[in-house]
């Protein structure tokens, strides 16, 4: 009886049948070594087998890594699912407890900042001034030209007048004030009955 051998991906040795580890690649490639030191130098030797990419989730809780055959799956009644690594993460969903109170948790540390991996530096972008030209209600052109060719000592002088005039309404305003009559003076106490004393 001959049997048909095959050969190690990695040292070349013979694999009979029913022995050896078969190891499918993503991209349906099937590799065959004799034993898993070899399985694991020749998965690690980038020319013999391209790097496995694996599809991770994260956990629900404490937002760790999930491989693939990892990890606790929980349906909730309204069909809702949840992922947890352990069943640590399951237990404290479970009581209600906030990741983000528990120190481990990488909600917890994307909080106060300390998360390294997420921090990315930003880009300091610089505040330029675009040159725009605001529209005046209310005012033509020649009133803008005007406005602009006006020699400072005429623009001082509008705006000390426009002050004076404004400090003679304040006053104005105080002077009356203080000779109006308080309406509460012509009132006179009303006497307290005798309920009201007791």
């Amino acid at each position: 009886m001959v049997l048909k051998t095959e050969l190690c991906r990695f040292s070349g040795a013979k694999i009979y049948p029913g022995r050896g580890i078969r190891f499918i690649r993503s991209d349906s490639q099937v590799f065959l070594f004799v034993n898993s030191k070899c399985k694991r130098l020749g998965a690690s030797n980038s020319r013999s087998i391209n790097k496995m990419v694996l599809k991770t989730e994260l956990c629900r809780f404490s937002g760790a890594k999930i491989y693939p055959g990892r990890g606790i799956r929980f349906i909730r009644s309204d069909s809702q699912v949840f992922l947890f690594v352990n069943s640590k993460c399951k237990r404290y969903f479970h009581n209600k407890l906030k990741p983000s109170k528990l120190t481990w948790t990488a909600m917890y540390r994307k909080q106060p900042k300390k998360d390294i991996a997420q921090e990315a530096a930003k880009k300091r972008r610089r505040a330029t001034k675009k040159p725009y030209s605001r529209s005046i209600v209310g005012a033509t052109l020649e009133v803008i030209q005007k406005k602009r060719s006006e020699k400072p000592e005429i623009r001082d002088a509008a705006r000390e007048a426009a002050l004076r005039e404004i400090k003679e309404r304040v006053k104005k305003a105080k002077e009356i004030r203080t000779k109006a009559p308080d309406a509460n003076e012509d009132l006179l106490p009303v006497p307290k009955t005798e309920t009201e004393k007791r």
